[in-house]
């Protein structure tokens, strides 16, 4: 326990754990882009996709649990060290000379900000429906076409999966540092995987905030959640 502790407490030890949260973050999204472009399918199949999802609920609790607990720690670890960066150096330098780097890198701090301000709005949005203007449960195309109609929301959906694009180049190639699997680069720029990455899933979730205020999801008739209607009986 007191090992955990202290690489708990080191800074290469909470690098490593945003490091490992970093992927744990990357794989979610991936699955959750795939999920996401079923829109593009039709009503049918993201009910399919919601009733999957409802017929594996511990797994789906256990992934929740770990993606939440990947979350605070990945969050935690960024607010840490960059204290420890500002107490390092309280005042800033007299001259800051160019440094090879990109703007992902240098925005990486607001973006996570702005991460963590969507993911809040997100759940309240259209997993619980606590903040949406028509939710109905087990009818999530329905409730991504309604959702997203509002140009705002939509527009800070989109702004948020440019963050997560700009999050992905820089954190993608900054796991493999950490963890060794790369050296450090002279040409930022020549990150292909990382820019792969980034513009696979930030490309694959703009398509729905797109996809939505364009007109791409047609009405459908409203599912009924199944234990609901029976309550009605």
């Amino acid at each position: 326990m007191y090992g955990l502790s202290q690489f708990w407490q080191s800074t290469i030890g909470k690098k490593i754990v945003m490091a490992v949260t970093g992927i744990i973050g990357i794989l979610f999204v991936l699955g959750h882009m795939s999920g996401n472009l079923l829109m593009f399918k039709g009503q049918g199949a993201m009910h399919d996709y919601a009733l999957l999802l409802r017929t594996s609920m511990p797994l789906l609790w256990a992934a929740r649990l770990v993606l939440l607990a990947a979350v605070v720690l990945h969050a935690v670890s960024a607010y840490q060290l960059a204290a420890r960066s500002r107490a390092a150096r309280p005042q800033g330098y007299a001259k800051r000379a160019p440094q090879v780097t990109t703007w992902s890198a240098r925005t990486m701090q607001a973006g996570g900000v702005l991460l963590l301000a969507f993911l809040v709005f997100h759940l309240l949005h259209l997993t619980v429906g606590a903040v949406h203007p028509a939710f109905t449960h087990l009818d999530p195309y329905t409730n991504v076409r309604i959702g997203l109609a509002n140009p705002w929301v939509a527009g800070f959906y989109a702004l948020a999966m440019v963050a997560l694009g700009f999050h992905l180049f820089h954190g993608a190639w900054a796991v493999t540092r950490t963890l060794g699997v790369a050296r450090p680069s002279s040409q930022p720029l020549k990150r292909r995987v990382a820019l792969v990455l980034a513009v696979v899933v930030a490309g694959g979730f703009l398509l729905i905030p797109i996809g939505a205020m364009v007109g791409a999801f047609p009405e459908a008739p409203a599912l009924v959640d199944p234990s609901s209607a029976a309550e009605g009986h």
